[in-house]
């Protein structure tokens, strides 16, 4: 199989999560833009990179679901190559680290992720507290 093949049948077997990540580190029309070098940063931590990222107005979030609505519970990161914010989960608020450079930015998200996060599962996030009807 030629490489452009064998590149084409990865590609189509890409979940969607790896598929949103190869985007925005390619840049590709369309893929939401962040902040290259937090993007990397976090793009090489493992666990971070299991997770469905979501760059928007400065910040890095990370959601363990692919499709609106987000999970929202996760620590997320705001900044650029020089310095970087570590905000906890939306619900929780408060910072969990300043002044830090994008890797240890990302080091410090995984160190607060909980211990069942991940990968991201494909769809919305459940509406647990939704009364039936």
């Amino acid at each position: 199989m030629s490489e452009a093949m064998h590149q084409d049948h990865d590609m189509a077997h890409e979940t969607v999560v790896e598929e949103t990540w190869r985007g925005i580190l390619e840049a590709r029309p369309g893929a939401r833009r962040g902040n290259s070098a937090v993007i990397a940063a976090a793009y090489a931590e493992p666990r971070l990179r299991a997770l469905y990222p979501f760059p928007s107005h400065g910040a890095l979030s990370f959601h363990r679901n692919t499709q609106f609505p987000w999970s929202n519970d996760l620590p997320y990161i705001v900044g650029d190559a020089q310095s970087c914010i570590v905000y906890a989960p939306l619900r929780l608020g408060g910072t969990l680290g300043e002044a830090l450079t994008p890797r240890e930015a990302a080091a410090l998200v995984v160190v607060h992720l909980p211990d069942d996060c991940g990968p991201a599962f494909e769809g919305p996030w459940p509406e647990l507290d939704r009364p039936a009807g």
